[in-house]
């Protein structure tokens, strides 16, 4: 899918004449939503009942706005926001919320980012952090893949003397399906350059755990 190409806008009106907006590929859409009148069938329902007749189409709507990642270049999300700035301390955005989809059962993980850089001659705007995390979020993902992602990205976009990112997760395929595990929570972490010692490390953590806000 591309961003620029083959998209449009879609409005939906609603029983109160309320417009919602959605941009999405028609070509895509209409792809899906085939494959998915055929995944009713499989499962054994049936498509043409009245609950179920624009199921497919909303499914096909959701999974390319769940999926809207591929369309973003995250590195380009963090140039449009550079500026030059003499500070050198620590820069801590804590409880981005994530939502992606596991890639192995394509079931939701839900849970909270903590990003952290030390800049080198350049800030970035706030906002774009949660940005940056929402571009890779929304994709097919392993926990594991997205956190060393986030931190690659703005390590060689923003050239910083340190990254760190922390990614606390609740996975449904480990809690609907498999395991049935409700109260687990996954964690990972990746760090770069100043991050990488101890002292930094653990001011970051602190910094973490403490209800500054």
């Amino acid at each position: 899918m591309s961003a620029e190409i083959n998209r449009q806008m879609a409005i939906e009106n609603t029983m109160d004449g309320y417009e919602k907006i959605d941009q999405f590929n028609p070509k895509t859409i209409k792809a899906l939503s085939h494959h998915y009148y055929n995944v009713l069938e499989l499962i054994g329902e049936d498509p043409t009942r009245e609950g179920l007749e624009k199921t497919p189409e909303r499914v096909a709507k959701a999974m390319q706005f769940l999926t809207h990642g591929y369309d973003l270049d995250p590195a380009e999300i963090l140039r449009s926001a550079m500026f030059k700035e003499d500070y050198r301390q620590m820069v801590i955005v804590k409880d981005i919320e994530i939502y992606s989809m596991c890639e192995h059962h394509m079931l939701p993980f839900i849970g909270k980012a903590h990003v952290a850089y030390i800049p080198n001659g350049y800030i970035v705007g706030l906002s774009k952090l949660p940005r940056v995390v929402d571009a890779f979020a929304r994709r097919l993902q392993v926990q594991e893949r997205l956190t060393t992602q986030i931190k690659d990205c703005l390590q060689d976009t923003l050239k910083p003397l340190g990254v760190a990112v922390v990614i606390e997760a609740h996975h449904m395929c480990m809690m609907m399906r498999g395991i049935q595990k409700q109260n687990s929570v996954t964690t990972t972490s990746d760090f770069t350059g100043a991050f990488l010692t101890d002292k930094t490390r653990a001011e970051f953590i602190h910094l973490l755990g403490s209800n500054l806000h």
